[in-house]
């Protein structure tokens, strides 16, 4: 990933350096069960334990001549621990090693992930509720529709996210497993019980049955769902960039004093960050098809996901750590416009009232719900043309006035008949 979307504490996780740290891990605790199991004298894992060290440079100065990343990797561990090395990579494959490794590279890139997320919830939380009862309009199809509260949309993008990070538990634990089985899956050169031990000492989970490598379908799960929480940064960035449109401004992402919004028009604070972030969603959601694709290799292996893998693990979990941290931000320093929300509750003067009064007619007057529901439309639709109020429109209609009074009409025509049941959401929502 770019320095640009790049932080620092998850980017280390794909360095190189990382992954070949992880791969001496991984021999050095085959190499301890060896011990163990008595396979290995002491002395000589005592010398493997201690003077194994990572040289990156050598590693690919090595790479070059052997065109082959594990071998130069034991080329150049081999050099400093000296003839105890004959020991390391007994009976084991490249993929052992890498596949391995990839695990626990994931698992501590999703580890961050999911505080990420957590972050996320506290800062949608702490809004919700600021805004559980400032009034604005619903819209559907870009319509307005009827009355809601700011409150309970970001409610709605609290569930959404706590749903995410529920999921990507599960798929963390999917894709956290270690694979030491030898050549083609079958332990026929190495113990299962080593399998055991490394996966226990790195915090996994051994594989169930492998063929060469561990099957992608974990891995595509986990992508997966890292495409579902882009998704989901991507409804809350829409939501925020439309609600920011000058006709609407009932919200605002933070422009700071020193911030520009265009080259050439001084006026303009623009929603750059939520648009940002919607593409950043689109790229994380790209990497599901490739990762899918992995899934069916021949036979018991080969290597066309490893280059998919190299690009797409590294770009997308920091590019959606990156995406997390920046909407958190934003919905913590969002700026809300209850004034503007009710300015635009009003621009149809009163047809955001339409079904109360078409559920007062059927429900309460016993008019024909065909009838009831033509008598409203022909009045929403004077509303329409002619700008007028709803109510004094309705007010005129014989076929209204005669059976509601201006008394219950008023009470129909209420922004605070739709707060009834926000309590109870919430009590959902946030288990309280």
């Amino acid at each position: 990933m770019i320095p640009r979307y790049s932080n620092e504490k998850i980017s280390s996780i794909w360095s190189d350096k990382n992954r070949y740290e992880i791969w001496l891990k991984i021999e050095i605790a085959i190499c301890e069960k060896l011990c163990i199991d008595k396979k290995i004298p002491k002395k000589d894992f005592l010398l493997i334990k201690n003077k194994s060290k990572i040289d990156v440079k050598d590693i690919e100065k090595l790479d070059e001549k052997t065109h082959h990343e594990v071998i130069a990797f034991l080329n150049s561990v081999s050099k400093k621990v000296g003839k105890s090395s004959r020991y390391i990579h007994q009976g084991v494959t490249s993929s052992d090693i890498i596949d391995t490794a990839f695990s626990l590279q994931l698992k501590q890139a999703t580890e961050i992930i999911i505080n990420d997320l957590k972050n996320l919830l506290k800062a949608l939380k702490i809004k919700a509720k600021k805004y559980k009862k400032t009034i604005c309009l619903g819209r559907t199809h870009g319509i307005h529709a009827e009355p809601t509260t700011f409150g309970l949309k970001i409610a709605s993008f609290f569930a959404e996210m706590e749903r995410n990070l529920n999921r990507l538990k599960i798929a963390l634990e999917d894709v956290s497993i270690c694979a030491i089985s030898g050549a083609v899956g079958t332990y026929a050169t190495i113990n299962p019980a080593i399998e055991n031990f490394v996966a226990k000492k790195l915090g996994l989970k051994s594989e169930k049955i492998s063929t060469q490598i561990i099957p992608r379908d974990r891995h595509a799960h986990l992508f997966s769902v890292f495409a579902i929480i882009a998704s989901s940064i991507e409804r809350i960035a829409i939501e925020i960039r439309h609600l920011q449109r000058t006709e609407v401004r009932e919200v605002e992402e933070f422009f700071s004093k020193t911030q520009k919004g265009s080259s050439a028009m001084p006026h303009k604070k623009n929603p750059v960050l939520s648009e940002n972030l919607t593409g950043l969603s689109r790229y994380i959601r790209s990497s599901v098809v490739p990762m899918l694709e992995n899934i069916a290799l021949w036979h018991e292996r080969d290597i066309s996901h490893s280059s998919v893998e190299r690009i797409l693990a590294p770009d997308v979990t920091i590019g959606l750590n990156f995406a997390l941290t920046r909407l958190t931000n934003l919905i913590s320093n969002l700026k809300i416009y209850p004034e503007n929300m009710k300015k635009n509750l009003n621009l149809l003067n009163g047809l955001v009232f339409s079904q109360a009064l078409l559920l007062e007619l059927i429900e309460k007057k016993g008019v024909d719900r065909q009838v009831a529901y033509d008598i409203v439309q022909k009045n929403s639709m004077t509303v329409w043309k002619t700008k007028e109020n709803f109510l004094d429109v309705i007010k005129k209609d014989k076929r209204i006035n005669g059976i509601i009074s201006d008394s219950e009409l008023k009470k129909l025509f209420n922004e605070k008949n739709y707060l009834k049941k926000i309590d109870y959401i919430f009590s959902k929502v946030f288990k309280v």
